[in-house]
């Protein structure tokens, strides 16, 4: 059986409406995390900054690393008659870069609420899992730092339908409308 590794970030930033998550958006309905294939010679961490910055045009001195936050997802997956072992390794990092200029392997990307990132992830279960392990990390890292959001809930959440043209003030970047 073929195994793919890849690695990425679960990036986050503290707004007036609580904490938010990156998710990336790549057409027909799929939205995920910042994530690539690790590369010979190249550790797991240093595959996730590249990744990032790849698609999402983030520095990696506008991300602060969340200290031993590391989660996994295992699955297999069909490609042609193949099966194959993927291993995605995930880290969690904190910006406050709120414009993201997104490769193009994506249509768009949207900062989200908890409560609206579950709702965008619901078809996946392992993602739905890390991203709750993320915003507990946070949480209780907030806590103990007396800097803890209230998370306000959003209605608004969008249908499924896919992203807008241009994001303000980003020249060649996409973005989801709910920001």
């Amino acid at each position: 059986m073929k195994q793919i590794i890849s690695a990425g970030i679960i990036v986050f930033r503290r707004t007036k409406e609580g904490i938010k998550f990156l998710i990336l958006y790549h057409g027909r309905n799929y939205w995920n995390f910042a994530k690539g294939k690790v590369e010979s010679e190249e550790k797991s961490w240093q595959a996730a900054l590249r990744e990032v910055r790849e698609e999402t045009g983030l520095k990696s001195t506008e991300l602060k690393f969340v200290g031993g936050f590391r989660s996994y997802e295992r699955f297999v997956f069909h490609q042609g008659q193949d099966k194959v072992f993927k291993l995605v390794i995930l880290y969690l990092a904190e910006t406050k870069q709120p414009n993201i200029t997104v490769s193009d392997e994506h249509e768009g990307y949207g900062w989200f609420t908890f409560s609206e990132a579950k709702k965008i992830l619901s078809k996946y279960h392992d993602s739905i899992n890390i991203l709750q392990k993320a915003y507990d990390t946070i949480r209780k890292a907030s806590i103990r730092r007396g800097t803890a959001h209230p998370q306000k809930p959003n209605l608004d959440l969008p249908a499924s339908g896919p992203v807008g043209g241009p994001a303000q003030g980003v020249s060649g970047s996409r973005q989801h409308p709910a920001q």
